[in-house]
């Protein structure tokens, strides 16, 4: 049988989410906690993403609009499988955008103007840092035998590794390679 969860407001979770699971209760602790953690950082990567592109110009406006369009939609399709992780395995997810505000480590870009080049680099880097989070979570669930987050993750760290090579190579200058 399931196990109390606790909620940060209350301290204690409703038992009609008290969803019952095979997994030590800290395990689901550390899992929910680094999981809520992709999933602000995939709200926020999704906003940042989103802003890129309305507000991309330039000779390459087209191509650079519908790629990060193409993104937004990748990242934000993410945000319900994360969440939904959480609450198969017993743990409490996101609430608020307040929530999300306290646990995203990917930065806003406040900026009223930003070159093309630069957003694309930026995302660059803020999708790297993903991969790298993901991988650690990854192995989070892997040491507590938590085979359907590792599972997802893996593909999630695919999908973050395809959006880092296309946005490494649209920002390439001629003859730069450099990330």
């Amino acid at each position: 049988m399931s196990k109390a969860r606790q909620d940060s407001k209350s301290g204690k979770v409703s038992p009609d989410l008290d969803t019952p699971t095979d997994l030590p209760q800290a395990g689901v602790d550390k899992i929910s906690a680094a999981l809520n953690v992709l999933l602000a950082d995939a709200f926020a990567l999704y906003m940042k993403t989103k802003n890129f592109h309305w507000h991309v110009s330039g000779r390459h406006f087209r191509d650079y609009h519908l790629l990060l369009d193409e993104q937004a939609a990748a990242i934000l399709a993410t945000t319900d499988e994360l969440a939904e992780r959480v609450r198969k395995i017993g743990g409490v997810t996101l609430r608020s955008i307040g929530q999300v505000a306290k646990l995203q480590t990917v930065k806003d870009n406040n900026e009223a103007y930003v070159p093309p080049r630069e957003m694309l680099r930026e995302l660059m880097e803020d999708n790297k840092k993903m991969a790298a989070a993901m991988r650690k979570a990854r192995k989070l669930a892997d040491d507590h035998e938590d085979v359907g987050t590792t599972s997802l993750l893996e593909n999630f760290i695919d999908q973050t590794e395809r959006r880092t090579w296309f946005l490494f190579e649209a920002s390439r200058q001629e003859g730069d390679n450099a990330a």
